[in-house]
């Protein structure tokens, strides 16, 4: 089945289910099966590969450009620039390591990967540079609570914002107290990272349970849930071939009411604000 599409505030539609790639590009061991991962990905399509300068200090932005070569044109790549490089300046330069790591002439999506000492407005202005020179197609931001949000919407061409990838999934609900319906009011996708929990929800009994009533891992239960959330885009890490292949199945769960039930009692939903969490 084709990966179901979710359309950015600009109204370009991108895959729901994407490819992460934090801690690729770290071990020169791997580095031919994590190429092999990703382009087994592409070819089941998912589109969406996520990576950022920090991953492997550009490492697995060089993966991601081996994996790509011959078909970048196919591909909606997501990249990011740390605090401590998003000055005016900073960002430019940051930007420019990225696309030579990466072999391509733009970044589909440079997001700043969490809020640092830079003033907003300034790492807003260097995107909005790099938008004009072409050097990337959209922006957004990473790991920012709902103040966060409001902050970067009243700035001059803030509204320009395209996603926020934050820490989302069984464990870490604290995003639909009032970030996600913040998002969702405004078109605007979450892109949850570590969906699984970094494997934690693998291992859970709950999760077991409901797997073994769809012939499935509790892990997919686990991204099932998530991409059966309202405006939301999961990119898993899937570092082998098979770690893909079970992420694509996991798109074609469909969870049942009661199920989610289920989950609701074993993960209940915030009932208060809580801080964005972090990892």
């Amino acid at each position: 089945m084709p990966i179901a599409t979710i359309n950015l505030p600009s109204g370009e539609a991108v895959p729901m289910l994407g490819l992460g790639t934090w801690r690729m590009g770290e071990n020169r061991n791997r580095f031919a099966e994590e190429v092999a991962a990703l382009r087994l990905g592409l070819d089941l399509g998912l589109t969406l590969i996520d990576t950022a300068e920090m991953y492997g200090s550009g490492g697995s932005e060089r993966v991601v450009a081996e994996a790509i070569k011959g078909r970048r044109d196919e591909t909606f790549i997501v990249s990011k620039v740390l605090p401590s490089n998003a000055s005016r300046e900073g960002t430019m330069l940051a930007c420019e390591r990225s696309l030579k790591n990466l072999a391509t002439d733009r970044i589909d999506l440079y997001l700043l990967h969490w809020r640092g000492g830079v003033p907003l407005g300034e790492t807003v202005g260097a995107f909005e540079r790099l938008k004009q020179a072409g050097k990337i197609r959209h922006w957004g931001v990473s790991n920012f609570d709902t103040d966060d949000m409001e902050e970067l919407a009243a700035l001059p061409s803030g509204e320009a914002c395209q996603t926020n990838q934050v820490l989302y999934n069984l464990l870490r609900r604290g995003p639909e107290y009032d970030l996600l319906p913040w998002s969702r009011a405004r078109g605007m996708p979450l892109m949850a990272y570590s969906p699984i929990e970094q494997g934690r929800l693998a291992r859970n009994s709950h999760l077991q349970k409901i797997a073994a009533r769809h012939g499935a891992a509790p892990a997919q239960v686990a991204l099932a849930w998530v991409l059966a959330q309202q405006g939301v885009i999961a990119i898993p890490k899937a570092a082998s071939p098979e770690h893909v292949r079970q992420n694509v199945a996991a798109a074609e769960i469909a969870l049942t009411n009661e199920d989610a039930a289920e989950l609701d009692r074993a993960f209940p939903p915030p009932t208060r604000k809580r801080p964005l969490e972090m990892i």
